[in-house]
């Protein structure tokens, strides 16, 4: 049996005993959390989380682009979040190129031109976390007074390393 095959019968196998379809749309944890797509990230066992407790946001690296903040937007003015986290991790693969070492490589592969693609890598994990921290609190179309933390999350140990301590939204000292 294919993978999809046991993802289809997986999910067969949940509908079966699901009963989460009474769960209110917004998270009741007030929270919301943008994390690396990283398979050993499981954030809701990270953070003790259950379903229905808070938005989780992946992309490649955690990182706090456009369409993170268009997320945490929604979530905040319309769903109620009030506490931000974002969570990388160590040994991530964005430390591992950069840009131009991958629009390079899909040049070679596919024969097209990716200039104009942009992958957001880093060479400084602390720094990232600081960054992505940095422009969550910077946005002025975040609810002011909204908490934000950075963390690094080891993924020998489990452990999360707190990096950028907790701060209201900038936006607060404008209201």
């Amino acid at each position: 049996m294919g993978s999809h095959e046991e993802n289809l019968k997986g999910n067969r196998e949940y509908a079966e005993h699901f009963t989460l379809g009474h769960l209110p749309t917004p998270p009741a944890k007030k929270l919301a959390i943008v994390a690396c797509m990283d398979a050993r990230l499981t954030v809701e066992q990270i953070l003790a989380l259950k379903t229905g407790d808070a938005h989780i946001i992946r992309n490649a690296g955690g990182l706090v682009t456009d369409d993170v903040l268009r997320s945490l937007v929604i979530s905040s003015h319309l769903l109620g979040t009030r506490t931000y986290y974002v969570i990388q991790h160590t040994d991530c693969g964005m430390l591992t190129f950069t840009d131009q070492d991958l629009r390079d490589q899909l040049k070679a592969k596919t024969g097209h031109d990716a200039s104009h693609l942009h992958f957001h890598t880093f060479s400084n994990l602390e720094e990232s976390v600081r960054k992505q921290v940095e422009t969550i609190r910077n946005y002025p179309f975040l609810i002011p007074g909204t908490d934000v933390h950075g963390f690094i999350y080891d993924v020998h140990t489990g452990k999360l390393q707190e990096i950028a301590e907790g701060e209201a939204c900038a936006a607060s000292l404008s209201s």
